[in-house]
């Protein structure tokens, strides 16, 4: 998901919840049991779903 985001030139944070306890627990939170995450407004995205991603960021 990291190449494809910085393909298209979205900007975006990456969270390794295998480091950071704080992202592992707001993983958890939304109900997510898998990686990788993708939040955008709110919008939950569970794995790599290319056409979900470029229609919840409008990208061709």
């Amino acid at each position: 998901m990291k190449e494809f985001l910085t393909a298209k030139g979205v900007p975006f944070t990456n969270r390794d919840i295998s480091a950071d306890e704080k992202a592992m627990d707001e993983l958890v939170k939304l109900g997510a049991m898998a990686v990788p995450v993708l939040v955008v407004d709110g919008d939950v995205i569970v794995g790599f779903d290319r056409t979900r991603i470029q229609k919840v960021l409008s990208l061709s």
